[in-house]
């Protein structure tokens, strides 16, 4: 999804307040605004698929990599490093957001280092793991799934943002899982 040179097949979101995204050193950088962001602009599955990225919070206490992702008709985002900077969790399942529901975990992230991150959406599950250590395994069936008030929408159908936050990305890609 990402060839590290150019933001082909990315779209810079068109959030207010956002901060400049550039690409430097192999890498999406999204600058520190309000909240700043990429989007694809590709076909994505609405299901039975699996992320795989490189992220990294370069300044700030925020949010560096909220992945909105599809399921099924709807979305949803999996925060990690909110609140603050230590919440991870997914936003939003029954109208609760990352901080609110039983996905919420804290965790440290430090500035200026690399975390793996993986999502992986099928039928009726959604799970995550940072670092190869599982952060979120939620089964879905029944529960309502969307996404968080306010502008986060425009990451729609998939999305990188961070907020207030200098964030970096590389080695973007997902597949399709039978």
């Amino acid at each position: 999804m990402f060839d590290g040179k150019s933001l082909q097949g990315w779209r810079e979101t068109p959030f207010t307040g956002r901060g400049k995204v550039q690409v430097e050193d192999g890498a999406i950088v999204l600058g520190k605004g309000y909240l700043t962001g990429v989007t694809w602009t590709g076909e994505f599955p609405k299901f039975n698929y699996e992320v795989r990225m490189e992220a990294m919070r370069v300044e700030g206490f925020d949010f560096f990599a909220g992945i909105t992702f599809p399921f099924h008709d709807s979305f949803c985002s999996w925060i990690n490093g909110g609140w603050g900077g230590m919440i991870v969790g997914l936003s939003s399942l029954d109208d609760m957001d990352a901080s609110e529901n039983d996905t919420t975990t804290s965790r440290n992230f430090e500035s200026g280092r690399w975390y793996a991150l993986r999502l992986r959406v099928t039928e009726d599950r959604i799970q995550a793991w940072i670092d190869d250590a599982s952060v979120i395994d939620a089964n879905i069936g029944g529960r309502s799934v969307g996404l968080r008030q306010g502008e986060i929408d425009l990451s729609t159908p998939f999305g990188i943002a961070s907020y207030s936050t200098v964030a970096r990305l590389r080695k973007i890609e997902y597949r399709r899982i039978p």
